[in-house]
């Protein structure tokens, strides 16, 4: 008789992954724990291991399908052959098996919870990301109850307790309006969809999947798109001195694999502005009526990949320096383009940048990173003339466009806190004493 291996819930909605490859074949012996295969989910690339061991006696997909949450992926042979296979394979020497493990519990599989498809195990259900930041933050993950999907502990529930050293109920920390986002309900549409005419009738088409990566892009950007009214403001900073002082700071810098941008010192001058205007830092829940104001400072880096737009999480921006900024930015950054990046580390964040400067754009309007209030746009630092004092001059202008919730804040505040920041960047001391 087979053991089925079935897709487990993995959390965040998700009712779908795209599996991209095996590792295994029909009839290999694989150990607990190994890898079986990498998926792609609505938000990142993943290795799933297997829960078992045993003889893989069958594969239910092949790469390119979409397999729903509960569907059949392995059987795992459980007659004579296969124990005697499984037997001759442990007693074998296990050096790659012991490597393949360790690396697992380095935190190789991303975003997928071992421990999630063998509940009462007396494992605690955490992913490697946020085990590692418990490690970090001293946190003992066998005493904390865990508020996501089937008692999973999430990273807010480790950072939670470690900020304030009580546990919060899921329903009060994690209202609706920052949870619900199923990936069975179409947002709210104003329109209906337009059917499509024959394009083929005018000259050859090709038809193409969507990824799972764009249609969680697309119905996001839907999402907030019709859900937070979107209002923008425009204006530009002054950063020749910053630039300057960038530059000088980099060539002093031991570190030659370190790579400091303008983005690090972005986001502390945003930092600053969140605190000065904390309804940016927000989220509003329609249901109860109310801000949910956030005293943490997570930002979110969109970060162009071949998959598509992933936004990685920067955590307790205000609290790390400019160099533990940078660093950290350059890791996820690869990760995230390598399709490396957790499903954790994906979640929490609180306002969001967006840098088209890298790619050479200069102006834009982002769409907000929906249930967040607010995102910054950054475009192409470069030298313009301006005039100062009744002379022009060139400088160094670095373009800044806001998107907002104006449900939430009036454009206003929102002037001022783009006032805020733009001081803060063309004053590199203060910048410095405010971080």
């Amino acid at each position: 008789m087979a053991r089925e291996f079935k897709l487990p819930d993995i959390g965040e909605g998700i009712s779908e992954v795209e599996l991209l490859r095996w590792y295994v074949h029909e009839g290999d012996v694989v150990q607990e724990d190994q890898n079986l295969a990498e998926i792609e989910t609505d938000k990142a690339v993943a290795d799933l291991p297997s829960p078992y061991a045993g003889v893989i006696q069958r594969l239910y997909h092949q790469p390119g399908d979409r397999i729903a949450v509960g569907s059949v992926l392995v059987a795992f042979a459980e007659d004579e052959r296969g124990r005697t296979e499984m037997e001759a394979a442990q007693a074998k020497p296990r050096g790659a098996d012991a490597s393949r493990k360790a690396e697992a519990d380095t935190g190789a599989a991303q975003g997928i919870d071992r421990s999630a498809s063998a509940p009462g195990a007396g494992r605690v259900l955490a992913a490697p990301a946020t085990r590692r930041r418990a490690r970090e933050l001293g946190v003992d993950l066998a005493g904390i109850q865990g508020t996501g999907p089937g008692g999973r502990i999430t990273l807010e529930d480790v950072e939670r307790l470690a900020r304030d050293g009580k546990q919060t109920p899921a329903a009060v920390e994690a209202p609706p309006s920052e949870t619900a986002e199923p990936a069975e309900q179409p947002p709210r549409m104003i329109t209906e969809p337009m059917a499509l005419p024959d394009f083929s009738q005018w000259g050859p088409v090709e038809h193409a999947a969507l990824s799972a990566t764009r249609r969680q892009i697309a119905r996001k950007m839907v999402h907030s798109l019709f859900t937070a009214p979107h209002a923008a403001a425009l204006d530009e900073a002054d950063v020749t001195d910053l630039e300057a002082f960038r530059r000088q700071t980099q060539q002093r810098l031991q570190d030659g694999h370190l790579h400091l941008t303008l983005l690090p010192f972005v986001m502390k001058a945003t930092v600053a502005g969140l605190k000065q205007f904390p309804a940016l830092n927000s989220s509003l829940d329609d249901q109860r009526q109310e801000l949910i104001l956030k005293r943490y400072y997570h930002l979110g880096i969109a970060v162009d990949t071949e998959r598509g737009l992933i936004v990685p999480v920067i955590r307790d921006v205000d609290r790390k320096s400019l160099i533990n900024l940078a660093a950290e930015l350059g890791e996820k950054i690869q990760r995230a383009r390598a399709g490396k990046i957790t499903l954790d580390e994906l979640r929490g964040g609180t306002f969001t940048l967006t840098n088209a400067g890298a790619l050479g754009g200069h102006g834009f309007i982002p769409i907000i990173n929906y249930p967040e209030v607010g995102i910054l746009g950054i475009g192409r630092a470069q030298p313009k003339p301006v005039v100062r004092d009744g002379q022009i001059v060139v400088r160094t202008m670095l373009p800044l466009s806001m998107a907002f919730d104006h449900r939430v804040v009036d454009g206003a505040d929102v002037v001022r806190f783009l006032t805020l920041v733009i001081r803060l960047l063309q004053d590199p001391m203060q910048l410095l004493m405010a971080a």
